[in-house]
């Protein structure tokens, strides 16, 4: 089907919403100047707003995340797992891998690679980490969990909601505030549901930003090692930023086959990646067997971990990073999860969320494993010193080369690595771009795609954010409280979705049960078996009854006309004899009431006759 585009700001510029456009617009140009020239100070509010809500809230941020996990094992299992995200007959638009590309690449953007690589360093020496066993145990563990069941929870469970309101629902504003309609009524287009939409904005901002920040400047040491580029790390981070750009916009532009085709190609490049240090990085069954141990590990210890609030504040460990995580995926969940909802069109809720789990998860932990044992395994086993490296270059993009460096032909790796990263930004920021669109207009249908003005608009607005923070020279404590403060908020935002929906949903299943109940008895419209009372009446000519279509007012006539009966008899033993036999021109397109032989006895016409009299009356 071919996308409808429109112009906006000029004829259909009364569909475009501009207090939800312009307002973050104003506000984000507000930070970048500040950011830009005030970056100390902005990093003290940073860092003071971050303080306050990991430590007086953090708990909040726990119970939402084990919460969603469990609820979405509810949903997987229970009857809300049968609901299919489209007709109810209709088949998946995309193929499994095409669709797990697009939700991977989609919901994990390049920090993914960083993280992978660099993670289980920043556990080698927090206390709270060493105070449970061996580094070799528990870095590996800790980075399972962080990026596991529960952040993947947040996306799937609103994922299927967003697919529920776009697909079955057929709702034409793709909003959040949409998704809260069954709670909010009227109010979805008033106060409440325009401080959503809002709030959802900041958030996916927010998310941009964090993203954009951490992980650019890695792909901007690996240009300067490649390419001995003679610019200052800020200047050429800037410009990987505007490329980058560049890249996604084009993409966005060709709707979303040009993501579908980029989320392969990272998907192949991703994979191929981890294949090559899997098998020529030396390591292999160092990597295979920690990464099983790993697992094992997160199973049997997955709820202490996600309950785990350090009360004593004696390592801070939950609020540096369990918190930061949490929080740093639940703003991500205003772009990935409408997305991933909008791509999984006839998958059922079951589907949905067990496909995420073993595709994006699945995805997840691989690299998890591959690239970040890998490390380890150079640390543990003496092959390199990447704590000490990381002491003395005092970031991770340092460390992280001389990882790669250990790799047999590793500027090729190093290359591959950077097209992975600039693929996964593309490919993220497609889909980033596309629902912000989406929220720029009232009303867009679901085969409609925003216009390309509008893309565009937001594909530059989501850069600004990101320069901002890298000319602010912002640590990444501070970068982790962009996130944590923007998910604050719309935590509550979720929930509210979630209920929703489960009232919604709720609904659905209930209408659709009654209508496979009328199935079960009859079409609507058309012929109804018979009542209850006529086949207690009748016990004895049950199967006739229950085979019989025609209306009450049709039995009597046939039971209760005796004058019909003796026109059509000789005598009035005969008419008692053939009184629900007989056949008038009438009643020649129905089935006969009674077919009886002559050679009943009158004692059993007469209790027939007498049954039909007490169930209908002698009239």
């Amino acid at each position: 089907m071919n996308k409808k585009h429109f112009q906006p700001f000029e004829s259909d510029n009364k569909r475009i919403d501009f207090f939800v456009t312009l307002l973050p617009f104003l506000l984000i140009l507000f930070m970048c100047f500040f950011f830009f020239l005030q970056p100390d100070r902005s990093n003290e509010v940073l860092s003071a707003v971050r303080s306050f809500l990991g430590d007086a809230f953090g708990l909040y941020y726990l119970v939402i995340g084990l919460f969603f996990f469990l609820l979405s094992l509810f949903l997987c299992f229970s009857r809300f797992g049968e609901i299919r995200l489209g007709g109810r007959e209709e088949k998946p638009k995309y193929s499994f891998f095409s669709w797990g590309s697009m939700m991977f690449t989609a919901g994990l953007a390049a920090d993914i690679l960083f993280y992978s690589l660099c993670e289980w360093i920043s556990y080698a020496e927090e206390p709270r980490v060493l105070g449970m066993g061996p580094v070799q145990d528990w870095a590996s563990t800790f980075t399972l969990f962080h990026w596991g069941p529960i952040p993947w929870a947040f996306y799937l469970v609103l994922a299927v909601a967003f697919g529920f309101m776009l697909h079955v629902r057929k709702r034409s504003r793709q909003k959040y505030s949409e998704a809260c309609r069954p709670l909010l009524g009227k109010g979805t287009e008033g106060f409440a549901g325009r401080l959503v939409d809002l709030l959802a904005v900041f958030a996916l901002l927010a998310g941009t930003a964090t993203t954009f920040s951490v992980a650019t400047p890695l792909l901007a040491e690996v240009f300067r090692t490649l390419f001995n580029i003679p610019m200052s790390e800020r200047a050429l981070t800037v410009l990987i930023l505007i490329v980058t750009c560049l890249i996604y916009t084009y993409s966005v532009m060709k709707g979303m086959r040009g993501v579908s085709i980029l989320a392969n190609a990272c998907t192949y490049l991703f994979y191929g990646l981890l294949a090559y240090v899997l098998l020529f990085g030396g390591e292999a069954r160092y990597i295979l067997d920690t990464g099983f141990s790993a697992l094992g590990r997160l199973c049997q210890n997955f709820f202490t971990l996600a309950t785990y609030t350090d009360p004593l504040r004696e390592t801070g460990f939950a609020q540096n990073w369990t918190i930061f995580f949490w929080a740093y995926w639940m703003v991500w969940c205003v772009a990935a999860p409408f997305f991933i909802g909008s791509i999984s069109r006839g998958r059922t809720v079951r589907q949905t969320i067990l496909g995420g789990y073993v595709f994006g998860m699945g995805s997840t932990v691989i690299s998890f494993i591959v690239l970040g044992n890998y490390g380890l395994g150079l640390q543990v086993l003496g092959k390199l010193d990447v704590v000490g490296i990381y002491h003395a270059a005092g970031n991770m993009y340092e460390t992280i080369i001389a990882i790669l460096r250990t790799l047999p032909l590793s500027s090729l790796v190093l290359l591959v690595m950077s097209l992975s990263m600039i693929a996964f930004y593309a490919t993220s920021f497609d889909s980033i771009a596309l629902v912000a669109s989406q929220y720029t207009y009232q009303d867009l249908a679901e085969d409609e795609e925003p216009a390309a003005g509008v893309k565009a608009f937001w594909s530059v607005l989501l850069i600004l954010l990101p320069v901002a923070l890298v000319f602010s020279e912002s640590s990444m404590a501070n970068l982790q409280s962009v996130s944590i403060i923007a998910a604050f908020p719309i935590g509550f935002v979720m929930l509210l979705i979630v209920a929703s929906f489960l009232k919604d949903a709720g609904q659905y299943l209930e209408k659709e049960g009654e209508g496979d109940d009328l199935e079960k008895v009859g079409h609507v419209g058309g012929p109804v078996a018979s009542s209850k009372a006529d086949n207690e009446s009748n016990a004895s000519f049950k199967a006739d009854n229950e085979s019989n279509a025609s209306s009450k007012a049709d039995n009597e006539s046939n039971a209760s006309s005796k004058a019909d009966n003796e026109s059509n008899a000789s005598s009035k033993t005969d008419a008692a004899g053939k009184a629900a036999a007989v056949s008038r021109s009438d009643d020649a397109g129905k089935k006969e009431d009674l077919d009886m032989s002559d050679s009943m006895s009158d004692d059993a016409i007469e209790n027939l006759i007498e049954n039909w009299e007490r169930a209908y009356g002698e009239g």
